[in-house]
């Protein structure tokens, strides 16, 4: 990350439509019937909150003491969103309303193990692949972090992290089903980091057909996030390569809601390297992060207080150095 500038965040903004299933999904499915699938899940309650992965990742920088930048496309309803988001210290002067669509909208319903049966509508994201990063000046960007979003957008924004010289976090996640093998390797390619949970890494690995090596030697560092069992960091050590192990950090309220634990990890990790934390750390601030989002209702957890995070940081982990220069 360069020394000077603001982290931009790119990436979808949704509304998210979060239902409860009081039940287990896999009780349903019939392995030899899954050729032609039909099931129904009567959900027991449903709540609409704001989402999207560019505007979950800049609102938990900005718990974590970060301005960054929203650069995205929301629709003619996001008027009060936008303004929400401006008012918890996120720039939103790149976030354009599109007054002729809906935002997008993300439909999803978790079970009792905390699976997930998801979809997506579109609507104004699908224009932001004509909302170019060249709008923003490049000598005043840190960081790229380029999360699922209009798949031409994304290859947009990483050629141009490429021409520029710009640093980025490269984050297919929800859209690996969608973007093909090629696409993905040509959206890593020149990545300072690229993300996916474990099961997005087995796709992309399928459509890639790289190897967990294969990937090692293309990005500098590879990060493999694991629900519950934590997070796997692979980076660079000298002329080599070292692995480091990241425990979850413990709930200690009820845990209400999986959606947005990976975007505030991100948020989390991303915050550790502005401060200069090695890499364990690093994720370990963004395990806490991950956990307030865990026990909240949605992906856009209340502001906590300084000395909350860090003394349950301190709880987990034990003490560190780069805790003091966590909170500006």
């Amino acid at each position: 990350m360069r020394p000077e500038g603001r982290i931009v965040v790119t990436g979808s903004v949704a509304f998210d439509y979060l239902m409860t299933f009081p039940g287990k999904f896999t009780e349903h499915l019939i392995p030899d019937r899954m050729k032609r699938l039909s099931v129904s899940f009567l959900v027991d309650e449903m709540r609409r909150v704001p989402g999207g992965c560019g505007p979950n990742i800049a609102w938990n920088l900005a718990l974590l003491g970060e301005r960054p930048v929203l650069l995205a496309t929301a629709g003619a309803d996001a008027v009060e969103y936008r303004e929400r988001l401006a008012a918890a210290g996120i720039d939103v002067s790149a976030m354009r309303l599109d007054r002729d669509l809906f935002t997008a909208s993300f439909f999803v319903s978790t079970d009792l193990d905390q699976n997930q049966l998801a979809s997506f509508y579109t609507g104004a994201m699908a224009r932001a692949r004509t909302l170019p990063l060249d709008r923003l000046d490049p000598d005043t960007i840190a960081f790229v972090v380029i999360s699922p979003n209009d798949p031409p957008a994304m290859a947009a924004h990483a050629e141009y992290c490429r021409s520029k010289d710009l640093p980025f976090l490269y984050d297919p996640s929800q859209q690996v089903t969608r973007l093909s093998g090629e696409e993905m390797r040509d959206g890593f390619r020149g990545a300072a980091i690229l993300i996916v949970n474990d099961y997005e890494f087995g796709i992309l690995q399928n459509k890639t057909g790289l190897s967990k090596d294969d990937f090692e030697l293309q990005v500098p560092v590879l990060i493999v996030t694991h629900g519950p069992d934590g997070s796997a960091i692979h980076a660079p050590l000298g002329n080599g390569r070292i692995l480091h192990h990241v425990p979850a950090a413990k709930v200690e309220k009820e845990a209400l809601d999986p959606t947005g634990v990976g975007d505030a990890y991100r948020a989390g990790l991303l915050r550790g390297i502005r401060i200069g934390a090695p890499w364990p750390v690093a994720g370990r601030i963004g395990s806490i992060a991950a956990v307030y989002c865990l026990e909240n209702q949605g992906p856009q957890p209340p502001r906590y207080a300084p000395v909350e995070f860090i003394a349950r940081y301190v709880r987990n982990y034990g003490e560190t150095p780069e805790l003091e220069r966590l909170f500006p």
